[in-house]
Order: C-alpha cells, then structure tokens, then sequence
C-alpha cells in the first residue's frame, strides 16, 4: 500500500504543520527568515542594525591663525558608524594616526583643531572638508564645509588667501 518512504516524508510533513500551527507560522516563518540573513564579511544581520546617516552637519569656519576650532559631524546607525574626515579629498590625519598631530577626533565624530597652522607657503588647514560615516550596511558623506582664516586688517579680519592675493 503505502511504501516506507512516504510514510516518513507524510510523518514530518505534518510534524512542520503541526509545529507552524502551535508557534504561529507567519511570524516563526519572518524569524527564521531574519535570522538567517548574513551580511557580505560573514557575521550575521540584526533587524534592529541600520546604515549610517548624517545628523549634523558641519558649517563653513572662518578662524584667526593659530586659533583652535571644531569642524562638527554627529552621524547615527547601527552598530554605530566610525567617522573619517577628508579635506579637498585627500584623508585627513588625526592623533588616533599621529600623536603629534594638532587635530582631534572627537567621540562625537567632530574635528577639533588645537590651534589652526597657517603659513605663507604652507596652509595645511585651509580647505574643504566633509566627514564620511560607515559601518557594514554602507556609508554616509556630510555636505561640504570650508575653513578658511582669518587675517587681521585695519578694518575688518578678511580671509588669508584675499589678503595675499590682492597684496602681490
């Protein structure tokens, strides 16, 4: 009548259907399928987890020589997003890279500058910057912000690269 091995296939086939109807099937179904989603390094993707986005941007600065400033970026995602800032598209290096170095990251994601270097051939400073936020699900690019300093004039400050250009 029946052979052995469709037996067995009709035994589990209504062991799942039981076990779909006893724990709610739709829902043990969308868990499952959850759960089994993997990310493209291999660890595992977590519903809650969300790519990162940009929730404060940073402003243009105008600052005086050797002032200290602070270029703000606050991104948000999960797991939370590590934050780089790049002036005029080269990486911008911070103590985390160079102990020695005069500008900051900030736990917030911000740029802080100690002082502002600035001289007459070298303006290391000066430029534009945006802050970049990843984490596995992508990435995140501020809108762009210059910093520009400030030179003293008899009337007002005015910007350094104005005051050279106009003085030659």
């Amino acid at each position: 009548m029946f052979s052995r091995e469709k037996f067995v296939f009709f035994s589990i086939f209504e062991l799942v259907l039981f076990l779909l109807v006893l724990f709610g099937g739709p829902e043990l179904s969308h868990q499952a399928r959850t759960k089994a989603r993997w990310n493209k390094g291999g660890s595992r993707l977590r519903q809650e987890d969300s790519p990162p986005r940009i929730v404060e941007h940073p402003s243009d600065l105008i600052v005086s020589k050797g002032e200290p400033a602070t270029l703000n970026c606050k991104a948000e995602g999960r797991p939370s997003p590590t934050v780089e800032w790049y002036k005029d598209g080269e990486r911008v290096e911070t103590d985390k890279d160079d102990p020695r170095s005069h500008r900051m990251l900030l736990p917030s994601g911000s740029l802080f500058f100690l002082r502002i270097v600035h001289g007459r051939r070298s303006k290391p400073d000066e430029g534009s910057y945006v802050c970049v936020a990843r984490n596995y699900l992508g990435e995140a690019v501020s809108r762009n912000a210059s910093l520009e300093v400030a030179c003293k004039s008899t009337i007002t400050y005015i910007t350094c690269s104005y005051f050279s250009q106009s003085s030659s």
